[in-house]
């Protein structure tokens, strides 16, 4: 069940599965020059080429057709490189296998609140795989000292994963859903209960026997309470963010290049699913994206630059749903996005579940701010639909949105929105007295713009020069904001 070298691993029986190349016959094919290459990399390259050939997984052709070239990638160890092959032109030639892929979200949202976790990585996955014997030339890559082709399936091929999940969905096919979650070559053993996991952790290794499968050794953790899945950190209590990616923002520096601020979005999309109004938070550097504002890191984006990593300090837990209970979902506009948080109720308490958001077009930003609730709940609708198919969920607006949607008036855009919104089990209620939603409101009206702050701030410098205060000096010249604590 466990291979410790390539030397371990039969192969999945050809007459299971097998990858198969599918290449347009209009395309011809294309067959790259070599490329050469710095002599201590082109040992690199053969000390890789003899590996492979020692493990079988290669093999000397002669008189291919299709020849790609070897290309060098860095990895993140310093002076390490990935020996990798360039197959562009082969894939362009392919059509794409549209086998169905697994939503991460909801597979992350069944693996949470399990007792017991054991997470499985197979040995070299891909190279599992037999490639189909007609097939394997076109797969031919050129070195210096010949050229070769894959046997087994590699990396880099554009139907590689759906290959993959398409043998692990047939070997899982009865566990999926059940006891086990497998995206492709991640795979998840699981159980509610502590006593039932050795016998669930038992039916799955039956099943990597009976197909072959091996697993790699060190990337396997068993009979654990959490764990990293699909770029999450699942527990027992909820999802979480992995610490990684926080921290891969909270130690970042403020952006003073393009390269720099595409990173910056990139880390703040990874955690899309945990920023309240992740627009919002994140609009003013995609706007120092656009083309013509480059040099545009000003004050504003370095406030909301801070604020982000403000936030990220303590990041929600988000909760699993249980089949059959209600959802609630609470919406917010503003003049260039639009947000939802999908929530849960528990013992009076309400925990987040997801939090979506969107940029408003341009035509978008003219709409009535009743209409841009509208499309709010649309958008959430569409993006977290197995989540509205599921249960009934109960809309908390203070806005007469159903009146409007269900209006003979209505114009062609409501009346779209309304037939789409229809096919779901929809409850709208007024909002009641709920702290989180009145904190929220009260931040969202009051939160100062970065001139505003700019402003205080130079009146305080101000008052620390003359020897003024610039506190207050009467009770009445402050705010309070008060809430009856009567829920979460």
């Amino acid at each position: 069940m466990f291979a410790w070298s390539p030397s371990d691993m039969p192969g999945i029986d050809p007459n299971i599965i097998c990858h198969r190349l599918h290449v347009n016959p209009a395309c011809k094919p294309v067959a790259q020059k070599r490329r050469n290459f710095a002599p201590e990399r082109v040992a690199i390259i053969e000390a890789e080429i003899d590996k492979l050939l020692a493990a079988g997984f290669i093999e000397e052709v002669s008189y291919s057709e299709w020849l790609a070239n070897v290309v060098l990638v860095a990895k993140q160890e310093k002076g390490k490189w990935r020996v990798c092959i360039d197959y562009t032109d082969l894939n362009k030639a392919c059509p794409k296998d549209n086998f169905p892929l697994p939503r991460i979200d909801q597979l992350v949202d069944s693996t949470s609140g399990n007792q017991l976790l054991s997470f499985m990585d197979a040995y070299s996955g891909y190279n599992q795989i037999m490639m189909h014997e007609d097939d394997k030339a076109k797969t031919s890559f050129i070195i210096e000292r010949g050229t070769y082709c894959y046997k087994v399936m590699p990396f880099g091929l554009k139907n590689a994963g759906a290959t993959y999940q398409r043998l692990v969905n047939k070997i899982f096919k009865e566990q999926i859903g059940k006891t086990m979650e497998v995206y492709v070559d991640d795979m998840l053993v699981k159980a509610p209960k502590r006593a039932d996991h050795i016998g669930n952790l038992a039916e799955s290794f039956s099943l990597l026997r009976q197909y072959r499968m091996k697993l790699n050794p060190s990337k396997c953790t068993f009979g654990v309470s959490s764990g990293r899945f699909l770029g999450y950190l699942v527990t027992q209590r909820g999802i979480e963010a992995h610490p990684r990616q926080i921290k891969a923002i909270l130690e970042m520096k403020s952006p003073s290049t393009m390269k720099e601020i595409q990173s910056l979005t990139g880390r703040a999309a990874a955690l899309n699913r945990f920023l309240s109004r992740s627009t919002d938070k994140c609009r003013l550097f995609f706007k120092a994206l656009k083309k013509g504002q480059r040099d545009k890191w000003d004050e504003e984006c370095e406030v909301a630059f801070q604020n982000l990593k403000t936030y990220l300090t303590s990041p929600p837990l988000l909760s699993k749903p249980v089949p059959g209970e209600d959802l609630f979902v609470y919406l917010a506009v503003s003049n260039s996005a639009i947000s939802s948080a999908l929530i849960r109720e528990e013992l009076g308490a309400q925990h987040p579940v997801f939090y979506t958001s969107k940029a408003l077009l341009d035509a978008e930003t003219r709409y009535p701010k009743l209409e841009k609730l509208i499309l709010a709940l649309v958008v959430s609708a569409r993006k977290l639909r197995p989540y509205y198919q599921a249960h009934r969920v109960i809309v908390m607006t203070d806005f007469p949105l159903r009146s409007i949607l269900h209006s003979p008036d209505a114009s062609q855009r409501l009346m779209k929105w309304a037939i789409e919104l229809s096919q779901y089990d929809l409850l709208y209620r007024p909002k009641t007295a709920i702290k989180a939603q009145a904190l929220a409101d009260f931040v969202a009206e009051f939160t100062p713009s970065a001139e505003k702050e700019k402003l205080v701030n130079q009146k305080k410098e101000s008052s620390k020069a003359d020897g003024t205060s610039a506190e207050p000096s009467q009770p009445g010249d402050m705010w309070q904001l008060r809430v009856d604590g009567a829920s979460n």
